[in-house]
């Protein structure tokens, strides 16, 4: 089982084997809150069917997911790095100026665009940083003059910005993560979803396995084929034996032997493709969640598995700095359309959320599994809101979801995360 690239505060990497025994090997996943992607990574290889649809309103995340399916090597090689304050500080500027600029106007017109420099160097922050506000764009540190300098009011650290021209342009100065040698992917970091999405959109068509309007896509259905389309060799860590693996300059220069040969983290590079080959038939949208769960969205399928896993709303009294753009409803617009879909036999639903959100809304005919998640850094000392909700971590299962074969192992696990 694959591994997420990196954590993610709400992930679900605990429970992946619980949902899919509950979805079963459905013949159409599809994941409205994707994240990190902890449970689809985990589904179990021997299942069958692969129409899979994923989504995130967060465009950081969209892009990162495009393009390591397109270009794994150069999202590692923008992510290998060591960490260093002033990289960390540059990079997440760059990150929400000109590379937001840049990535919201190649996703928002091009249906194949990905930029593989900002996927490696957004996944390369997000390892390294402590906390919320990762490419927020909320801090108080902008450019003034060419100068990175702190502009805010009277109000504090995270205070909104007095230049109207750099709203949405501000960063956090933070030291980079120095515990577990502060160094490498899958660190713990909260999530950070929830970009919006712009007016009039068009959404893949899902239904049938298919293709979208005028839209070229490889055939998705009985694990299909695109048309003359050449992916690299995935298995075996690579190609050949004992392949070599250069800085990118040494290969834009075509010379291994000189002086701008670097070292790079070759498991890094095998890892990043065995994402990229998991990921070959994965449909990536980017926008509101409601797009991928419409009844023509979700037509495809004798069995269509559905996690819903959205942002703790205001009722699970969270910290809500957590997400980038945070919403603290949407789980509540969620729940309300599980609730009317739970009876459709074809749906397998799981919902995702604390206890006091969900816990005296949903039928009773929807089955409950409770367990405690891991802690992040917000926790990891004590203290906090944080410390207290992760106790309360649920999942809700439609009528129509697979039901687990008990023995004696789940029962004394099931005995413990109910005892806690």
């Amino acid at each position: 089982m694959l591994k997420a690239p990196f954590p993610w505060f709400g992930g679900k990497s605990r429970v992946a084997s619980q949902v899919w025994q509950a979805l079963g090997d459905c013949q159409h996943y599809c994941e409205p809150f994707f994240g990190s992607g902890a449970v689809l990574l985990g589904r179990p290889h021997w299942h069958k069917n692969n129409t899979e649809t994923i989504n995130d309103a967060d465009s950081y995340v969209c892009n990162f997911w495009r393009a390591l399916s397109a270009d794994p090597d150069t999202v590692a090689y923008y992510a290998d790095q060591p960490v260093n304050e002033t990289d960390l500080i540059a990079i997440h500027y760059w990150l929400i100026t000109e590379g937001k600029q840049k990535m919201i106007a190649g996703l928002e017109s091009d249906p194949d665009y990905f930029d593989a420099q900002i996927a490696g160097r957004w996944v390369y922050g997000l390892c390294a940083w402590i906390g919320s506000g990762w490419c927020s764009g909320n801090g108080p540190w902008q450019n003034v003059n060419g100068k990175l300098e702190k502009v805010s009011n009277a109000t504090g650290l995270n205070a909104q910005p007095h230049h109207p021209d750099n709203a949405g342009q501000g960063v956090n100065r933070q030291r980079p993560h120095l515990g577990n040698a502060g160094q490498g992917v899958s660190r713990k970091l909260p999530h950070l979803g929830d970009a919006g999405q712009g007016i009039n959109r068009q959404l893949p068509h899902l239904s049938n396995a298919g293709q979208g309007v005028n839209r070229k896509l490889p055939h998705l259905g009985d694990a299909g084929k695109g048309i003359n389309r050449k992916r690299p060799h995935l298995g075996d860590a690579g190609k050949g034996v004992n392949r070599t693996l250069y800085s990118q300059a040494s290969l834009q220069n075509n010379n291994s032997d000189s002086d701008s040969f670097l070292p790079v983290n070759s498991a890094l590079y095998s890892y990043m493709r065995q994402l990229a080959a998991r990921l070959r038939n994965v449909r990536v949208c980017n926008g509101d969640w409601s797009r991928v769960v419409t009844t023509g969205a979700l037509t495809y399928g004798s069995t269509v598995g559905l996690l819903l896993d959205p942002p703790y709303s205001f009722d699970a009294n969270r910290d809500m700095s957590l997400y980038t753009h945070d919403s603290g409803t949407v789980a509540h617009d969620v729940r309300e359309w599980a609730i009317a879909n739970g009876d459709n036999p074809r749906y397998h639903i799981v919902l995702c959320g604390y206890s006091n959100e969900h816990a005296n809304k949903m039928p009773d005919s929807w089955r409950v599994h409770s367990y405690s998640a891991g802690k992040a850094y917000g926790t990891s000392n004590g203290g906090g809101r944080n410390t207290e909700n992760r106790h309360h971590e649920t999942l809700w299962f439609s009528p129509h979801c697979m039901k687990p074969t008990p023995d004696l192992f789940s029962l004394a696990e099931e005995e413990v995360e109910v005892d806690i």
